[in-house]
């Protein structure tokens, strides 16, 4: 589980590709004494997890293994060497939840339509896919690209979120522009509410 706050910006040092699946080394800022083999790390978004690891100067460097699906649905699968993504480490009991439950587990792709400055902040608007339309609501929560923002309003096909300056320049949302692919995973809360709506209508 994540809370949507990154932690950390990765990047990319090597993309092996084989056949079955591609293996990503990541530089990151972490102390490798605290990360374990087998530990959950967020990017972009997506839930991988770390099978190597080794101590670097000024942090630590990884090796996480991504499957066919997920580089196939996922921005994951068009990463090369000295991409940036957005880190975040799993939640403990205990820790604070600042953002909003986050499973890691991307619904799909959304296309970013729009980036306008906005007073201090920016202002991105977002296709998301129809398979997850009816679960993004305004005031709602929606984690793009691992980060967890909070929707402002919402349209027959797409939705927009403001981001503020701080969550701008420690992000990769600072990269994006119209074209751009962006993981999305819908409110873990929406998704269950709709199963239940769904179920109830197939009694």
């Amino acid at each position: 589980m994540f809370t949507g706050i990154v932690t950390a910006l990765g990047e990319v040092k090597a993309v092996e590709r084989l056949a079955g699946l591609a293996r990503l080394t990541i530089a990151g800022p972490y102390d490798a004494a605290s990360i374990d083999i087998g530990a959950s790390v967020s990017h972009d978004g997506c839930c991988l997890t770390v099978v190597e690891k080794q101590s670097v100067p000024g942090g630590m460097c990884y090796v996480v293994e991504a499957a066919p699906e997920t580089l196939k649905l996922t921005t994951l699968g068009a990463l090369n060497e000295g991409d940036k993504v957005n880190l975040e480490r799993s939640l403990r009991v205990g820790d604070e939840l600042g953002g909003h439950m986050v499973q890691g587990h991307v619904d799909g792709l959304g296309d970013v339509l729009s980036v306008t400055q906005d007073g201090g902040g920016w202002r991105l608007r977002i296709k998301p896919p129809t398979s997850i339309e009816h679960l993004i609501a305004p005031k709602g929560s929606i984690a793009v690209a691992g980060v967890s923002l909070t929707v402002n309003e919402v349209d027959r096909d797409s939705f927009g979120v403001l981001i503020i300056p701080h969550t701008w320049a420690v992000t990769t949302l600072s990269k994006l522009q119209p074209g751009s692919k962006v993981n999305l995973e819908a409110d873990m809360m929406a998704r269950y509410a709709a199963r239940l709506i769904e179920a109830r209508r197939n009694t």
